[in-house]
């Protein structure tokens, strides 16, 4: 049964038809045998000539044989039809039973769940006839809507996040505005009013200057080209000796190879990650570049004071300060984030044991477009 299932839809068709079909014609050849064999239990009646020419008078069937010999003469033309009819109307019921039942009715329930918006559950596929391959055609499907309605939840709470973090940061440099605009109508605004004036004004635009970019990073298309290993060693490199040249530096890479990753949003993870562990680092950088399975991953290790607990604990936040640094908002690790996961990875933040700490970008290399 098993390889009947795992069999072709019309080659399982034609050995269903063919063994139905077959099976009739040997009952037909039983109804027939069997029929004989009863016919000639009765006699025959008219005359029979013996070898010396005598002529002897066989014995009449009584009535009620005669009825009994009719019927099974009936019994055998009904056969001829009936019997192979038969045959092939129970092909055509093992055939769907077998063959149609089942995946018909998992892709309607399928069908259903989609249109019930529930995506959570996985197709049973039994069989490896086409049907069996249309069904893992449409879990195949049902696992990629999941994923793109994951993404956009995901993408609607990130902005949700970065909206109430933006809406939150604002509140304080407003206040020190309205409060400066009202010094400068009384007319009792001295210098240093005019200076928070104006920095808190730079601040501002530093605030929508910064949205806009994560706007646009989440708006970037991905493009994915083969790159090799040797070319984005030499662009660690000058990159970590324009933005930490130094400090003492160590860089590893494969020697040999290529990977299919988004080579310019490589280049944006890397910059931010280098960058900051440049405003921390005390001495020292390592970067590592290597492929583990379906993900290239980059590290940046510094050995620096470290992230504050709740940085590793929860992971990058929009406008997320240290220490109450105006001057920066956080942004690059938040940002890194966001294409890490548009590039079907992750950033990891953790610290080292003894001192500093290590920044792991991971970007999958089957990533589709």
């Amino acid at each position: 049964m098993e390889r009947l299932k795992n069999m072709g839809l019309k080659k399982s068709f034609l050995v269903l038809s063919v063994s139905c079909v077959l099976l009739a014609l040997l009952l037909l050849v039983l109804v027939f045998v069997v029929c004989n064999v009863i016919s000639s239990t009765f006699p025959t009646g008219g005359i029979q000539i013996s070898p010396d020419g005598t002529i002897v008078k066989l014995e009449e069937p009584t009535a009620s044989q005669q009825t009994i010999l009719s019927v099974l003469g009936i019994i055998q033309v009904v056969s001829c039809i009936a019997l192979p009819m038969g045959g092939l109307a129970l092909s055509g019921v093992l055939y769907y039973h077998i063959k149609l039942k089942q995946p018909i009715a998992v892709l309607q329930n399928g069908i259903t769940r989609i249109q019930n918006h529930d995506l959570d559950f996985i197709m049973p596929v039994r069989s490896g006839d086409e049907l069996g391959q249309l069904c893992v055609a449409f879990d195949t499907m049902r696992e990629e809507l999941l994923k793109s309605n994951q993404e956009l939840w995901r993408q609607m709470e990130e902005r949700k996040r970065l909206n109430a973090a933006f809406s939150h940061d604002l509140r304080n440099p407003i206040t020190v505005l309205k409060g400066t605009v009202k010094l400068l109508r009384q007319g009792t605004a001295d210098k240093q009013t005019i200076d928070r004036l104006e920095s808190y004004t730079q601040r501002i635009e530093q605030y929508v200057e910064a949205m806009s970019s994560i706007q646009r990073l989440e708006q970037m298309p991905l493009r994915v080209s083969e790159c090799s290993y040797s070319l984005l060693r030499s662009e660690l490199e000058d990159t970590t000796k324009l933005l930490a040249g130094t400090f003492q530096l160590s860089i590893s890479a494969p020697d040999n190879g290529t990977v299919q990753i988004d080579h310019a949003l490589f280049l944006i993870v890397a910059e931010n990650l280098i960058g900051n562990a440049a405003r921390f680092a005390k001495s020292e950088i390592i970067i590592c570049l290597q492929q583990r399975e379906n993900l290239l991953l980059l590290s940046v290790t510094d050995d620096g004071p470290g992230y504050p607990a709740e940085l590793v604990q929860n992971g990058p936040k929009p406008f997320g300060k240290l220490n109450g640094d105006s001057a920066h908002f956080g942004m690059g690790l938040y940002s890194s984030q966001t294409l890490c996961l548009k590039h079907g990875g992750a950033l990891t933040l953790t610290n080292r044991k003894d001192h500093g700490t290590i920044a792991t970008a991971s970007f999958q290399t089957n990533r589709k477009p």
